[in-house]
């Protein structure tokens, strides 16, 4: 079978000192981090959509990727000339997981039924590849957006039958993502909100979100699919306001709705921007109610106000991800899926191996400093000293509920002036440069 990147060679760890721009610098995939391989700590992802499906186009101009497959006429053909392509690239890259929307992988048809066929081929030709090369699905999930039939949303729509064939949508993603022994499945909202509430029943919209999501869970058990249940917060794009906004508004929706012990967060960084938060945030938020599954490893332009989806490569950022990562035990089931796209600009094939090179070497970066900077202990320690306060005495009261206003008052009464230390923020960031600079 020919190759589609017959160009590109298998990529390999070069070393810092290398200039092959068709190489790993940093990212060595066997090398040991604290007692576990690079590879099995970062566990890379590609993601369908961008790499293979993109075609670069944007609201102001039509795409502009070249592609090995651009001159298949017909769809399924070309679907199945895409899957030989990714496990090409897969490959070459020594990447060993992937993400998939259901509608990435084959193209919708007239009817259910026929796109439930087309599906299913390629699942087939998909489960073939993956027993020959041993990559595995990361998660899958299913694109409840893109059709105009999601106008007003999918679980959250006006109308119940939209409702319902989302259901079945979602019902045929989860059934091919166990059987393609899918570590996960992700629900995205896409278009889960609303643009102007003077049309909106919220109430309703919520519930029957929560309904869905049971729905969902119900199935997973009748089926046996084992996977880890996900959802991705969303602030916005393309609704005003979607009800994922971020990880605090969905940890209260499970919570309020039962949903807790069965979902965990997908966080994508480029989402955490839109929300106002950094990606680091909204990890801690996550895995301090022990929520943090998976991560879309991205970022986003702070001078433009979409989700831009760029290959990582900022050192600070994927530091400071990785931390929070390393602090909540590593990946279980999750990974770190490149959900990101080359610009437009960049449309030739070579530019999909030179996106994801970078992306891995910033992360392999991020993964020396942050596991050397929990080792020595410099943050946390700082973190340790300034709220010793509630580890003793009055603090410590507060801690246990020993104390309430009358108590307090007392206190602050018999007590002098206020003495409070120095946050130490710049110290701090400084610390973290030279532990980056130091793991190149």
């Amino acid at each position: 079978m020919s190759e589609f990147f017959k160009e590109i060679p298998k990529i390999q760890y070069e070393g810092p000192g290398s200039k092959n721009p068709l190489a790993f610098k940093y990212y060595n995939p066997e090398e040991m981090v604290g007692g576990k391989k690079m590879k099995d700590h970062l566990r890379f992802s590609v993601a369908y959509w961008h790499s293979f499906c993109g075609a670069g186009a944007d609201p102001f101009g039509v795409g502009t990727m070249i592609r090995p497959w651009d001159d298949i006429a017909d769809p399924m053909e070309k679907a199945r000339a895409r899957v030989r392509g990714a496990f090409e690239l897969f490959d070459k890259l020594g990447i060993e997981y992937f993400c998939f929307h259901d509608r990435d992988i084959a193209p919708e048809a007239d009817t259910l039924t026929e796109t439930n066929k087309r599906l299913d081929e390629i699942v087939q030709l998909m489960k073939e590849h993956m027993k020959a090369t041993g990559v595995q699905l990361l998660w899958g999930t299913a694109c409840l957006f893109t059709h105009p039939r999601y106008v007003h949303g999918a679980s959250t729509s006006c109308n119940a039958d939209v409702f319902a064939f989302s259901a079945a949508q979602v019902k045929k993603a989860m059934e091919l993502t166990h059987e393609l022994n899918g570590l996960g499945y992700t629900f995205w909202g896409g278009r889960e909100g609303y643009d102007t509430l003077i049309n909106t029943d919220m109430k309703l919209e919520l519930e029957n979100m929560a309904r869905f999501l049971h729905m969902a869970t119900d199935y997973k058990k009748e089926i046996g699919f084992k996977g880890q249940f996900y959802i991705e917060p969303k602030p916005k794009e393309p609704t005003k306001h979607q009800y994922d906004f971020d990880a605090a508004t969905i940890i209260g929706f499970l919570r309020a709705n039962g949903l807790d012990k069965d979902f965990k967060l997908n966080i994508e960084a480029n989402h955490a921007t839109l929300a106002g938060h950094t990606p680091e945030h909204e990890l801690r938020m996550a895995r301090i109610n022990g929520l943090l599954g998976s991560v879309d490893a991205n970022e986003g332009d702070l001078l433009l106000g979409w989700d831009t989806d760029h290959l990582p490569t900022d050192v600070y950022n994927t530091t400071l991800i990785m931390y929070e990562i390393l602090q909540a035990g590593g990946f279980a089931t999750g990974g770190l899926n490149f959900d990101a796209k080359l610009r437009r600009p960049s449309f030739e094939p070579v530019d999909l191996f030179h996106g994801h090179i970078a992306g891995m070497d910033a992360f392999a970066v991020g993964l020396k400093a942050a596991h050397k900077l929990l080792q020595d202990g410099p943050i946390e320690n700082f973190i340790a000293e300034r709220y010793s306060s509630y580890k003793s005495g009055v603090g410590a009261d507060i801690v246990n509920n020993k104390v309430g206003f009358k108590e307090l008052e007392q206190y602050a009464l018999d007590h002098g002036p206020i003495q409070n230390g120095s946050g130490r923020e710049e110290m701090l960031k400084s610390i973290i440069t030279q532990y980056i600079l130091e793991s190149r």
